[in-house]
């Protein structure tokens, strides 16, 4: 299963600076932009711009669609936690009495369709926004997280 390998490549070494998602591959970020554009893009907006008033729940009480720019939370998360959610869906991997619509994907998209979707994501973010995100996975992976 992806997640136990992802988790697994995750933990098992040495922590790297080394991002878990293809994000400087030209062709693997064009074939997560178009997995984006057909599984993600009605709910988190054709320039990733994500719903409005995202941090309040909407009138069904479901958490809104967060922004996958810099704007939004995205990129505080380590790779292994992005793949997990986008994997299994937002409230199994958060729990409790949290609800959202982000279903899980893993049965529908591929790992590596996973893992592209979440490059094409990071590949549009500023370089110091990536750069701030490689301290969280590094982070993530010097403590375990």
């Amino acid at each position: 299963m992806l997640l136990v390998s992802i988790l697994f490549a995750a933990t098992a070494g040495p922590a790297t600076a080394e991002s878990l998602l293809p994000f400087t591959d030209p062709e693997r970020v064009a074939a997560g932009e178009a997995v984006y554009r057909d599984y993600c893009a009605a709910c988190h907006g054709a320039a990733l711009e994500g719903e409005d008033d995202w941090r309040s729940p909407g009138p069904d009480g479901l958490m809104r669609a967060p922004p996958h720019d810099e704007t939004g939370h995205t990129w505080h998360h380590a790779d292994p936690l992005l793949i997990d959610i986008v994997t299994r869906g937002t409230e199994a991997v958060v729990g409790g009495d949290y609800r959202s619509n982000m279903m899980g994907f893993g049965d529908v998209l591929s790992e590596q369709e996973i893992l592209d979707v979440l490059a094409y994501i990071k590949s549009t973010w500023p370089p110091r926004i990536i750069e701030i995100h490689e301290e969280v996975n590094r982070n993530a992976a010097l403590y375990g997280n």
